[in-house]
C-alpha cells in the first residue's frame, strides 16, 4: 500500500521533476516531526478495503482510513479539526493517500465514510495487525483481560449543564441518536466509594493482552448490553486470529458468571482469574476450619448434607440442638421451636464447580489478576483518542470510530517495532523517535 500512496495523489502531476517540487514546496509547511512520524506509520501499514461494482469512485477508502489514524493519533474529537489539520499540513495528507492538488474531502464526505464503510472490513485490517505483532512476538494470549468502557452518545441528556426531568429514563430516549441505549459506568475507582452515573451512549469491549498492553479484539454495543453477554463472543472471535489455548483470562466481578468460566476452562484449556461478586449476600462469620459462628458466638456443628437444583450445601446447627438442659446464650428465636433438634441452623455451599473451586486468597491468583490493571491503562489510552463522547449520531459510525481508534495503536506499535523503538504504547514517543 506505501508505494499506491505515494503514487496515487499525484496522478495529474506528468513529470517526476514536478513532483518533487511540489513535495518540497508542501514539506516546508509541514511539521518535519509529524511528517516523518506518518511517513514511518503509513509505510508500515499493508491493506485494501472492496471497492464498489459500480457508481463514482471517489476518494480512496485507504486514504479515508488513513485520515481517521491521523484524527485518533492526534487526539481530535471532531472532524473539523482533523480537516483543519490536513489543510494545513499537505503532506501528511499526502502520505494518507489523497491528491493534494484537488480539494481533500469535506465533512459530509467524511461522515458518509462512517456510516457506509462495513465494520466488518475494520476488523480485518485490526486482525492483520494483530497476527503481525503476534509473528514479531510483541502480543501473545498468555495473559489477556476483558474489559469495556463507555463511549457516550453525542445527545443533550449527557451535558452535564442540562436539568431536565427525567433525562436517564428508559422512555426518554434521545431522538438524536436512535441507536445508542441507557447505560451506566463507575465514576469512582475507590472500592469504599463507590459512585455510580448513568449514560446515553456505547460501550466498547476490548480483549487486550496484558504484557504487551495492546488490544487483540474489540466489539461496540449499545450501553445498555452486560458485558458477561458478549464475553464468549469476543473470545471465539479472538481465537480465529491468535490462538487462545491455556491462556490466563482476568476480568473483573461484572464477568463473574458461571458460563464463563466454563468456556475458558473446557474450550481454551486455559484459568480465570475472576473475583467472586456477592451479588448483595452478607458474608458470614467462620472460623479457619469453615464452621460458622452463630449470633451467639457458638461453632456450629456439620448436621449432614443436602442436594438441591445441582448444587451441594453442607448443613450446620447449633451445638445445643439436642440438649436438654443447655440453653442459647443469646435466646435466639428458633431455640424454643417445639422440635427435637432446637437452635438455628445455616448452610453453606460446596465448591463443585469450577467457579467456587477458585482459591482467590492465595498469592497466585492476587499477583496474576494484578495484570488486569493494563487494561485500565489502555482504556485510558483509548479515551485520548477523542472517543470518550462520540460527534457522530448512529451506532454504525460509533462502531467504525472505534475500530478505527484501536486501529490506530495497533499501527503505532508496529511501526515502532519495525522502526526498533522499544516506545510501542506511546505516539509522544514514537514521534519523538521518527
Amino acid at each position: 500500500m506505501h508505494s499506491y500512496l505515494r503514487t496515487v495523489g499525484f496522478s495529474k502531476v506528468k513529470s517526476r521533476k514536478e513532483m518533487q517540487e511540489i513535495i518540497q514546496d508542501v514539506t516546508l509547511f509541514t511539521s518535519q516531526s509529524a511528517a516523518a512520524f506518518y511517513d514511518k506509520l503509513f509505510s508500515s501499514l499493508d491493506f485494501t478495503l472492496p471497492r464498489a461494482a459500480t457508481g463514482r469512485r471517489g476518494f480512496p477508502k485507504e486514504a479515508m482510513v488513513c485520515a481517521f489514524i491521523v484524527m485518533k493519533c492526534e487526539g481530535f474529537a471532531q472532524i473539523t479539526d482533523l480537516m483543519d489539520y490536513l489543510d494545513n499540513n499537505r503532506l501528511i495528507a499526502h502520505y494518507c493517500g489523497f491528491n493534494i492538488m484537488e480539494p481533500l474531502p469535506s465533512y459530509w464526505t467524511y461522515d458518509r465514510f462512517l456510516r457506509q464503510l462495513n465494520n466488518g472490513a475494520l476488523k480485518a485490517i485490526m486482525a492483520d495487525l494483530v497476527q503481525q505483532l503476534y509473528e514479531l512476538g510483541v502480543v501473545d494470549a498468555s495473559f489477556i483481560g476483558l474489559d469495556s468502557t463507555p463511549v457516550m452518545a453525542n445527545t443533550k441528556q449527557n451535558n452535564p449543564k442540562s436539568f431536565a426531568k427525567s433525562k436517564f429514563s428508559k422512555e426518554n430516549h434521545p431522538k438524536s441518536d436512535p441507536d445508542c441505549a441507557l447505560g451506566v459506568h463507575s465514576a469512582s475507582n475507590q472500592h469504599n466509594e463507590r459512585r455510580y452515573e448513568f449514560y446515553w451512549g456505547y460501550k466498547s469491549h476490548v480483549l487486550v493482552d496484558c504484557i504487551s498492553g495492546l488490544p487483540l479484539y474489540e466489539l461496540t454495543t449499545p450501553g445498555n448490553i452486560a458485558d458477561s453477554a458478549v464475553a464468549a463472543e469476543i473470545l471465539a472471535a479472538a481465537d480465529q486470529t491468535i490462538s487462545l489455548k491455556e491462556c490466563a483470562f482476568l476480568a473483573d466481578k461484572g464477568y463473574d458468571v458461571k458460563s464463563i468460566y466454563n468456556t475458558v476452562k473446557s474450550v481454551y484449556e486455559g484459568e480465570a482469574f475472576i473475583p467472586l461478586n456477592p451479588r448483595g449476600t452478607k458474608a458470614s462469620k467462620t472460623l479457619p476450619a469453615g464452621n460458622p459462628v452463630c449470633e451467639a458466638g457458638l461453632a456450629m456443628c456439620k448436621d449432614g448434607r443436602t442436594t438441591d437444583n445441582g448444587r451441594t450445601r453442607q448443613k450446620y446447627c447449633c451445638p445445643f440442638r439436642q440438649s436438654k438442659t443447655g440453653a442459647c446464650p443469646c435466646n435466639h428465636k428458633n431455640w424454643n421451636n417445639g422440635k427435637k433438634n432446637r437452635g438455628c441452623t445455616k448452610y453453606k455451599t460446596i465448591p463443585m464447580d469450577y467457579r467456587l473451586s477458585i482459591d482467590r486468597s492465595c498469592l497466585y491468583f492476587k499477583r496474576t489478576y494484578a495484570l488486569r490493571t493494563e487494561c485500565e491503562r489502555y482504556n485510558s489510552r483509548f479515551k485520548s483518542t477523542g472517543q470518550e463522547r462520540l460527534w457522530v449520531r448512529n451506532g454504525a459510525s460509533a462502531a467504525n470510530l472505534n475500530t478505527l481508534a484501536h486501529i490506530s495503536a495497533l499501527a503505532v506499535a508496529l511501526a515502532a517495532v519495525l522502526s526498533g523503538s522499544h516506545s510501542y504504547r506511546s505516539v509522544k514517543q514514537l514521534r519523538r523517535s521518527a
